[in-house]
């Protein structure tokens, strides 16, 4: 059985694909990039771009009846790399340990030319 997990509180998907898909026991969050769910424009500054993308991975984690501590991967893309820190700093702000795993690769373009996607599975059973 799967489910689909839908909310205006994050932006509506931009092509025929799900905001995210729950199973018996994972929920599997489409990227996020950093738009604003009401003008479904990206935020500017890439700080605010940062905590955008992580603002719409929670507003989907609530509908699921879920917080962010459910996070158990991320998939992080960044155009640039030196944003790492950046990311690092503001996880430490959402998230508690132990810290979900992660991945964070740079990528050559991201949809819009945002500077971030963040993609993630949470466990209902935690």
């Amino acid at each position: 059985m799967k489910k689909e997990i839908k909310t205006a509180n994050a932006p509506e998907a931009i092509g025929p694909y799900s905001q995210g898909i729950e199973t018996e026991n994972l929920i599997f969050l489409s990227g996020q990039i950093p738009l604003d769910p009401k003008s479904m424009q990206l935020v500017e500054g890439q700080e605010n771009q940062i905590r955008q993308v992580f603002k719409n991975i929670d507003a989907l984690c609530k509908e699921a009846g879920l917080s962010l501590n459910h996070v158990v991967k991320l998939n992080v893309s960044l155009q640039d790399l030196a944003l790492f820190q950046s990311v690092n700093e503001i996880m430490k702000e959402l998230f508690v340990e132990p810290y979900p795993a992660r991945a964070a690769l740079q990528v050559a373009r991201l949809p819009l030319d945002s500077s971030i996607e963040v993609e993630a599975i949470l466990s209902k059973t935690i």
